[in-house]
């Protein structure tokens, strides 16, 4: 029995690393996300530009890995876009 029990535990040791890991990137890809909404709202052309950017290729990793699924990504990137090009379209 004691094969099984030890398999177990490394078992949960490493779904406690992934879960861990995947938190820290939801977090990021929501942090990345409310920077590039804050810089829209001070109308920072130049920065929110940059900042879309880096939330987009934080988006498309997460996706990537599975940690957020395909279409929530595009439904995410398709909105801060928008908001974007709205910023842009005022200037």
């Amino acid at each position: 029995m004691a094969g099984k029990i030890s398999s177990a535990e490394k078992r949960h040791r490493q779904s406690e690393e992934r879960r861990l890991r995947n938190k820290a990137v939801k977090s990021s890809v929501r942090t990345s996300a409310k920077k590039v909404a804050v810089l829209v709202q001070q109308k920072n052309v130049a920065e929110a530009e940059t900042a879309l950017r880096d939330m987009i290729k934080k988006i498309d990793t997460a996706a990537g890995k599975g940690i957020i699924k395909k279409n929530t990504a595009s439904r995410k990137k398709s909105r801060m876009q928008r908001l974007f090009n709205s910023l842009k379209a005022a200037q």
